[in-house]
């Protein structure tokens, strides 16, 4: 048995350390460069990366559009946080917290920034008035379920999903740990699914939106490489609605902007012309 870790009795950052992540975390914020971010044609502007979390806000932003809202035409410019763009002068000036996605609405005097994938999801929904119900109990029902996305996608992600696939050493306690709470999820998704058609009811909203980029990506077997392990195929409800949002031909085009991996990737897009010969299906 290895010797246990006896953590110091304060903390200090090993700036020689080296992993994949060093230009993701340090301990502190603010930017480390000057410069400023592009601007396109468009008065929302988005600054992110093809994640779960960015895909939240292009698949809403492209459901729009396919809904005949010219409002919601947009500029999404890549930052790539592996090189260290998120700690850019101008983009610590949309969001302060370093993380993507970003979103600038250069239609409002003076421009509103707008940061965090759930609130930029209610900020385009009350904009548009659209994916978030009108009624108090359908409303906030919706907004239930987007705020538990927002607490359970880190233990999926940074818990679960660190420690199964990306941390150096396999720590059976900690990947027991948030196994353990990935299928819990899981299973509180399958059983709301099994008496409605979507998340919160029988509309679809941006709760659908934001829990689809995290949880329909591990349905279909496309995050951490975990689907046989969690035995994703077990859930069949959490399945069935998977397929559903899957084949929506917005969501389709909204995974794949500001992706730079995988068969269908669009690095940035400005127009819907973007997607000619990119999008297989």
């Amino acid at each position: 048995m290895s010797e246990q870790y006896q953590p110091p009795k304060v903390w200090t950052w090993n700036k020689d350390e080296v992993s994949k992540f060093s230009n993701i975390n340090r301990p502190i914020a603010g930017p480390t460069h000057e410069k400023t971010l592009p601007v396109g044609k468009h008065p929302l502007q988005l600054y992110s990366l093809g994640t779960p979390n960015g895909q939240k806000v292009t698949i809403l932003l492209e459901e729009l559009l396919e809904l005949g809202i010219s409002g919601a035409e947009y500029d999404a410019f890549i930052i790539r946080i592996n090189e260290g763009d998120q700690f850019s002068s101008g983009f610590v000036g949309v969001n302060p917290n370093s993380k993507i996605p970003a979103l600038l609405d250069n239609s409002a005097t003076p421009p509103i920034r707008v940061f965090e994938s759930g609130n930029i999801l209610l900020y385009l929904a009350e904009k548009f008035g659209k994916f978030l119900p009108k009624d108090l109990a359908g409303r906030t029902e919706t907004l239930n379920w987007l705020f538990w996305l927002q607490g359970s996608a880190p233990y999926l992600g940074g818990g679960f999903g660190h420690f199964y696939h990306y941390a150096p050493v396999k720590i059976e306690y900690a990947i027991n740990r948030f196994t353990m709470e990935a299928k819990r999820q899981l299973d509180v998704l399958d059983r709301q699914l099994a008496e409605h058609r979507f998340i919160a009811g029988e509309e679809y909203t941006i709760a659908d939106i934001a829990i689809f980029t995290w949880y329909g990506s591990l349905a279909q077997g496309g995050l951490y490489e975990s689907a046989e392990f969690l035995d994703i195929k077990s859930y069949k409800h959490f399945q069935r609605w998977a397929a559903d949002i899957a084949s929506r031909p917005a969501v389709k085009r909204g995974r794949i902007v500001n992706r730079t991996w995988g068969d269908e990737q669009l690095a940035e897009r400005h127009d819907a012309s973007d997607f000619d010969g990119v999008l297989k299906s």
